[in-house]
């Protein structure tokens, strides 16, 4: 085990800033270790996790069942895209088992922007169309063309993306018709709980209606699920509450527990057959062995134990919708809440920076988005950790005001 020497913190701050791009400044933690819901950084601090790398860490970081068959992989450290590799055929066997609806067919990425790419590449060549509608402000990655989705200020697609504005209710639908009817949409595109606006979550009846809509005018449908999906929401995919059956699913983040990078989409027979040959993808690194390892584990993990993660998702859910709505916050709260996708609308941005900022400080780890404290609690956090974040997060509340 090669050891580092310490860095003192002065140092660190400095050469982060010199060496590396962001887009915002680092928050002041130097993570040297993480177990389940807690993460030890290079000052001997200890904090609780209500982040989890936003919806990475869902089994909790470290996860032995998955860190073990990564421990135990023998096999080629890397496999030609072109080539042909029998767990890759493995994992995409058990996606097909485990995700709702009508989609079979996996395409390897390595990120969710690449996802989310292959899915619209794949549902332009399908329908010969070029436009996209989207909802506004989402976020979907950080290439151009996810950007131009959502919230990135820019317009990169030769022939646009439309947006749909909130709120995703039954007028909404109204809307979408409006932006579609034309029948030269190629695909809408949205997280089924929107965890990227602070955790919006959509009405019923808007959900049940955009697929038959859609389809009614030739527009197929992606739903985003890198962050909502492998139990976030309380169902394995969030795709479940609502009954739906997309033609394009995306995963990421939690598909392999944190442990490395994979990324998929997921489409059906149908489509999968007729853009055959039509298009070009690579991704160099799409299902690297290693990882393909941790996201067959992840899989296998979530059949042996989907109720009761699903069940500790949802009792550590309601303790925390039950206290947060009892806490004394400076504003009345808006409490957005499905299953451990918890956003908390305050309606004053610098004073949930502050609020962020002191948890931290205290030993709790939340985002702080525009006007909104957000959290997204592992799925296996036992009651006395949620307790004692609580604890932290009531007490930071009760002294700013």
């Amino acid at each position: 085990m090669r050891l580092r020497a310490p860095v003192k913190i002065d140092d660190l701050v400095r050469n982060d800033h010199k060496l590396l791009g962001r887009s915002e400044r680092p928050n002041d933690v130097e993570v040297v270790r993480a177990e389940g819901s807690l993460v030890h950084d290079a000052r001997g601090r200890t904090f609780i996790d209500f982040q989890m790398g936003w919806c990475v860490g869902n089994l909790g970081w470290n996860p032995h069942a998955i860190m073990q068959a990564v421990r135990d992989f023998d096999g080629p450290s890397y496999v030609n895209p072109s080539a042909m590799y029998p767990p890759w055929v493995e994992l995409a066997g058990l996606l097909a088992e485990l995700v709702p609806g009508r989609v079979r067919r996996s395409y390897r990425a390595t990120t969710g922007t690449e996802a989310v790419e292959l899915a619209l590449q794949l549902a332009m060549t399908f329908t010969r169309r070029r436009k996209l509608v989207s909802i506004d402000g989402a976020y979907h990655g950080n290439s151009f063309a996810a950007r131009s989705l959502g919230a990135g200020g820019v317009d990169n697609l030769l022939h646009g993306c439309m947006k749909l504005a909130l709120p995703l209710d039954h007028k909404a639908l109204d809307r979408l018709e409006t932006l579609v009817k034309h029948r030269d949409v190629a695909a809408f595109i949205m997280e089924p709980i929107i965890t990227n606006l602070s955790v919006v979550i959509p009405d019923l009846d808007f959900m049940r209606e955009i697929i038959p809509l859609c389809h009614q005018y030739g527009t197929l449908v992606i739903m985003d699920e890198v962050a909502t999906g492998f139990g976030r929401t309380g169902a394995l995919f969030a795709c479940e509450h609502y009954d739906l059956a997309p033609d394009f699913i995306c995963l990421a983040k939690a598909i392999t527990s944190g442990v490395a990078p994979l990324a998929v989409t997921i489409t059906t027979p149908d489509i999968a057959n007729e853009t055959e040959g039509e298009l070009e993808f690579y991704s160099t690194f799409g299902w690297h062995p290693v990882a393909v390892e941790a996201a067959i584990a992840t899989c296998r993990f979530w059949q042996r134990h989907h109720d009761h993660l699903i069940g500790n998702a949802m009792a550590r859910s309601s303790e925390f919708r039950s206290r947060l709505l009892r806490m004394p916050w400076a504003v009345e709260p808006e409490l957005r809440c499905r299953g451990l996708a918890i956003g908390i609308g305050l309606d004053d941005a610098r004073y949930v920076e502050r609020i962020r900022q002191r948890c931290q400080d205290e030993g709790l780890l939340v985002f702080a988005e525009d006007d909104s404290l957000v959290m997204f609690p592992a799925l296996t956090l036992d009651e006395h950790t949620a307790r004692e974040g609580l604890d932290i997060l009531e007490h930071c509340a009760h002294d700013i005001r």
